[in-house]
């Protein structure tokens, strides 16, 4: 991982009918906690930062639907998933020729009054290995080494916010993570970062208020319910454990596209040239291990191994050094 990301691009408007995120989240509910991604607590904590890897895996209030992957999932995500501003700000930031979106997705918390850790970056794609075949925290920990520069495949995230209250923004760190953070937050509804977030570490600035109270002990299988009209729930295991309305949701929408120098480029892509091998990966990690003096040979089954992922974890993975001044 490169110490200093491009330089992020905001968008101060989104959507010319906003509502239509409203629409596209009302009609595709339910939906499931985005902990469903990891397998286990190991998986939880290679990710996690330093202060939460001893810990388990805590179910958060936070929920997600998978809208485009390579395709549109859902009916009516078009204008999100080929959003010409997100495109444009792409090609500017990586001094790209050709950019292909392929995925758009919808995170929605409810009552997070505290920040969502220390800042982290998103999971990445390297030529070969990406998350459709092995699991986030083998590829966040790829990114985190700086190992697999050669192979990595340039990303495009936006984040865009459809949430009225003041509340809920989002730090950001486009200088790395030994620099000031910056903070979008306020009246941002509608508008959008387009940046680097493989690279930029980033977080979500807390959601609601303490005197709502808070919901823990979710288990995996909670879903987060469209009732009717402007009414929402969260239900888990027979029992209704929240009900508020849809503007205390905090809704962003994450799109994600390629990004590549030239045709040359998207072609070898396409065409899986170069691509990096699972036994490559494990060779580098060793090797690595080997010249920083850790001890450790590759187990049998490294992809699900407790005691190799928490290694791998605790030599390479980081997290910012300086956190916003009101954290």
């Amino acid at each position: 991982m490169a110490e200093l990301c491009y330089p992020p691009i905001q968008i101060d408007s989104v959507l010319d009918d906003p509502s239509l995120v409203q629409r596209l989240v009302e009609t595709n509910a339910p939906y499931a906690p985005v902990q469903r991604y990891f397998a286990d607590d190991a998986e939880f904590q290679a990710t996690a930062g330093e202060e939460s890897r001893a810990k388990p895996m805590f179910i958060a209030p936070v929920f997600r639907g998978d809208w485009a992957y390579n395709k549109p999932l859902i009916e009516g995500v078009e204008p999100l998933l080929q959003h010409e501003g997100f495109t444009q700000a792409a090609r500017e930031i990586f001094g790209a020729d050709i950019v292909r979106p392929f995925s758009v997705y919808s995170n929605l918390t409810w009552q997070l009054p505290f920040s969502q850790g220390p800042g982290h970056i998103d999971v990445p794609e390297f030529r070969g290995i990406n998350r459709t075949e092995y699991p986030i925290w083998l590829l966040t920990t790829m990114n985190h080494s700086r190992l697999f520069e050669a192979e990595r495949i340039q990303i495009a995230t936006t984040v865009a916010w459809f949430y009225q209250g003041s509340d809920g923004g989002f730090d950001y760190w486009p200088n790395g993570k030994d620099a000031a953070p910056k903070s979008h937050e306020g009246h941002i509804f509608n508008t959008a970062v387009v940046g680097d977030n493989d690279r930029m570490f980033h977080r979500v600035r807390p959601t609601g208020q303490t005197d709502k109270g808070l919901i823990s002990g979710l288990s995996p299988d909670a879903k987060l319910t469209h009732q009717s009209g402007s009414t929402w729930t969260i239900e888990d295991e027979g029992r209704t454990r929240a009900e508020f309305d849809y503007a205390e949701l905090r809704i962003s929408i994450s799109w994600k596209a390629y990004a590549f120098k030239d045709v040359a480029e998207e072609r070898s892509f396409v065409e899986h040239e170069s691509d990096m091998s699972i036994d490559e990966v494990w060779r580098r990690f060793a090797g690595d291990l080997k010249r920083r003096g850790i001890a450790a040979d590759v187990p049998a089954e490294p992809v699900r191994d407790p005691e190799w992922i928490a290694l791998l974890s605790s030599t390479y993975v980081e997290e910012p050094s300086v956190q916003p001044v009101a954290a």
